[in-house]
C-alpha cells in the first residue's frame, strides 16, 4: 500500500473511481453526491493545487482518492453544534474507494494515513464530513474514533460534521 499526493497521471483512475461512486450511490437512493457534484474537474482542481491524494495497492493500482487540505473549510464556520477544538485542522472531502474493491479496509487505510500525516505536519484536529446515509463512512468514522459534533450546511445540502484529536 502507498498513500501518496496524486499527480495528473492519476486524474483517469480518480475520475473513474468517484463516478462509480457517484453512480452507486445513486443507485442506492443516497443523496450525497450526483451528476453535478463532484465533477472532473473538481477532481482535476484538487490534483492540480495540491490536495489530491491516492492510495495504491500491491500493484500500485489506485484504490482510493481523496482530497485533503490543511486549508479552513468555509462551511464549518457556521456548525449547528460545537467543533472539539478550535485548533488548525486537516480536513478530507471526496473521499472514495473504488466500489470493485469494497471491504477491503481501504477508506479506513486512508483516512489512517490522512491522521499520520497530519501528526507529522504538527496538525492536531482531523475534521471530515458526511450525508446522515453513508452508512460505509459513518462506520468507518466511528471505527477510527471520531466524534460528531453537528450540522453544517453546503449549497448542495446538510452534512453531519466529526472530528477527531491528533
Amino acid at each position: 500500500m502507498q498513500f501518496r499526493q496524486a499527480t495528473l497521471a492519476d486524474l483517469p483512475a480518480a475520475t473513474a473511481i468517484i463516478r462509480m461512486a457517484v453512480e452507486r450511490m445513486l443507485s442506492l437512493g443516497r443523496k450525497q453526491w450526483d451528476h453535478t457534484y463532484p465533477t472532473d474537474t473538481d477532481i482535476f482542481d484538487d490534483i492540480a493545487d495540491g490536495r489530491g491524494f491516492v492510495l495504491t495497492d500491491r500493484q500500485e493500482t489506485v484504490v482510493a482518492y481523496g482530497a485533503v487540505s490543511h486549508d479552513p473549510e468555509p462551511a464549518y464556520e457556521e456548525i449547528e453544534g460545537d467543533w472539539l477544538s478550535d485548533i488548525p485542522y486537516i480536513v478530507v472531502h471526496r473521499l472514495a474507494v473504488d466500489p470493485t474493491r469494497r471491504g477491503q479496509g481501504y477508506g479506513r487505510i486512508f483516512l489512517e494515513s490522512v491522521e499520520t500525516l497530519a501528526a507529522g505536519n504538527g496538525t492536531g484536529s482531523f475534521r471530515i464530513d458526511t450525508n446522515h446515509d453513508n452508512t460505509e463512512m459513518l462506520s468507518i468514522l466511528a471505527r477510527l474514533g471520531f466524534e460528531y459534533c453537528g450540522l453544517i450546511r453546503y449549497g448542495h445540502g446538510e452534512r453531519m460534521a466529526y472530528e477527531k484529536l491528533i
